[in-house]
């Protein structure tokens, strides 16, 4: 028996949305490195793409993320 089962199957109320296919699925019906989720609803799975580019630009506008040395900063030397 396998350590580890291949779930092909999705629980009911599973939403992903599909980076191939570019649309909503319910349960994983791609493999996971298509797909982005769970969401809890098909409304948040279709929102998957603003959420993830609204994300990004937070954290490349995060001050925590940059240090000194990333910006070109060397006064510390």
């Amino acid at each position: 028996m396998p350590l580890f089962k291949k779930r092909t199957v999705g629980k009911p109320g599973e939403w992903f949305y599909c980076l191939e296919h570019k649309k909503v699925e319910e349960g994983p019906e791609c493999p996971g490195k298509d797909r982005f989720g769970p969401y809890a609803s098909p409304e948040e799975a279709r929102r998957a793409m603003e959420t993830a580019a609204e994300r990004n630009l937070e954290w490349e506008n995060d001050p925590r993320w940059h240090d000194a040395s990333a910006r070109g900063n060397t006064d510390d030397e």
